[in-house]
């Protein structure tokens, strides 16, 4: 018997193209980045409540490792396939569908006594976040006015860093690790609440369509990545995670080390650092707006993201001055994601691909998020922090040469660079 699942295929007739706005429904955008906010939370929060967490658990690095990696783990198994079954259960409800799993596995974590309850507690949320980080991009597609695309988009890419920034200076509240884990529940409740009021459904899914087998589901996939562009924009996401993870998954053991701070002060440089990143996605949404080619930001992006990547980790500079090199890191590194998020839509096959190039995006995403720390961190424990000037410089020179591959392949595809 075939595997099947709900969610419309290559074998369906292809939808009609969304209507565009003649307006920008401005406070759904608020909503949709609220809930990617909300999404990523679950990430940061993890990061600094470790020390709590290893005291009431007993647990060693390997299973905080678990902890941190169950989304990275989620997104890479399934977002292809949500990709895919946003266009069939629709955008919204899917965006509330993962704002609810976050609220029910935060609130199983809060409540555990084992390790095992508290695993299970974060599958939970990881499949909210994986559901928030592609329905959200597709419910802006509709809602946004064709000339507000690219700064709707870039408000939109600062969901990870913003909510990164956010657990990073909420983890010294009061109430432990458990209150941390119960006021994301409930912040993401609220959320759920607010978009079901005040956001649109759209267009209705088709529910008498024949279910597709995963066989179609794959072809769609497949269609997407052939396309060219999609693909490049999923690669230069593997490696735009790659280097900002591996950099800000050690920021603070790095400032530690070479500036001396405490680890209260570390973390709030370190969400300082990720705040600038904001600054650098909005920027990018301002630039695209104003005519600056797509490809030239990807590709300025990662060149100055190797570039400092070099004079942070070569212990050549002084401590200030490598802070400040974070800085540029962050804030050039901001200009790829609202950039590739915003290109996207546009270089996808067919309306009806949207969610699933995006899907592709995503895969890109977690797997950079995946294996940067664990090689960088790998490299730093045998050779010392120079290898990871090498290898994040040379994921920069990768990047620039994806770039232009996304320019020719936009070019050859008659899309605005």
């Amino acid at each position: 018997m075939q595997n099947r699942i709900e969610m419309r295929g290559a074998t369906s007739p292809p939808a009609a193209a969304p209507h565009s706005p003649s307006s920008t429904h401005w406070l759904g955008v608020a909503l949709v980045v609220a809930a990617g906010v909300v999404a990523s939370l679950q990430v940061g929060k993890v990061a600094i409540a470790v020390p709590q967490l290893r005291t009431d658990f007993g647990l060693d690095l390997t299973m905080v490792g678990w902890l941190m990696a169950t989304f990275s783990l989620l997104g890479v198994v399934g977002a292809v396939p949500v990709g895919a079954w946003v266009a069939r259960a629709g955008d919204r409800r899917l965006l509330v569908a993962g704002l609810l799993a976050i609220a029910i596995g935060s609130t199983a974590g809060a409540w555990a006594h084992g390790i095992a309850m508290l695993l299970i507690g974060r599958v939970v949320e990881g499949l909210g976040f994986v559901l928030i980080t592609i329905a959200g991009p597709s419910v802006l597609q509709r809602m946004v006015a064709p000339g507000g695309k690219d700064l709707a988009f870039a408000i939109w890419s600062c969901f990870m860093p913003a909510g990164i920034a956010i657990a990073l200076f909420s983890g010294s509240l009061p109430g432990g690790w458990r209150g941390l884990w119960l006021g994301n529940a409930a912040l993401a409740a609220l959320i759920a609440v607010l978009v079901l009021a005040g956001v649109s459904r759209g267009a209705s899914a088709n529910t008498r369509e024949a279910p597709v087998s995963w066989r179609s589901m794959a072809r769609d996939a497949a269609a997407a990545a052939k396309a060219g562009a999609p693909a490049l924009i999923a690669a230069s996401f593997v490696i735009y995670s790659l280097q900002f993870f591996a950099l800000f998954s050690f920021l603070p053991v790095l400032l530690i080390e070479r500036m001396g701070v405490g680890t209260a002060t570390a973390g709030q440089l370190s969400a300082a650092a990720c705040c600038v990143n904001v600054a650098g996605n909005l920027a990018a949404g301002m630039l695209l707006q104003r005519g600056i080619a797509r490809w030239l930001l990807a590709a300025l992006a990662s060149a100055l993201m190797g570039i400092s990547a070099i004079g942070i980790f070569l212990p050549v500079l002084g401590a200030v001055p490598a802070f400040v090199l974070c800085l540029v890191f962050s804030g050039a590194g901001g200009l790829l994601p609202a950039t590739l998020i915003g290109t996207s839509p546009i270089v996808a096959p067919s309306t009806r691909l949207v969610p699933m190039s995006m899907g592709l995006l995503m895969l890109g995403s977690n797997l950079g998020q995946m294996i940067g720390p664990v090689i960088v961190g790998g490299a730093v424990d045998s050779l010392g922090w120079p290898a990871a000037a090498a290898i994040v410089a040379l994921a920069g020179a990768m990047g620039v040469l994806l770039a232009l591959g996304l320019r020719r392949s936009m070019a050859r595809g008659g899309h605005r660079l």
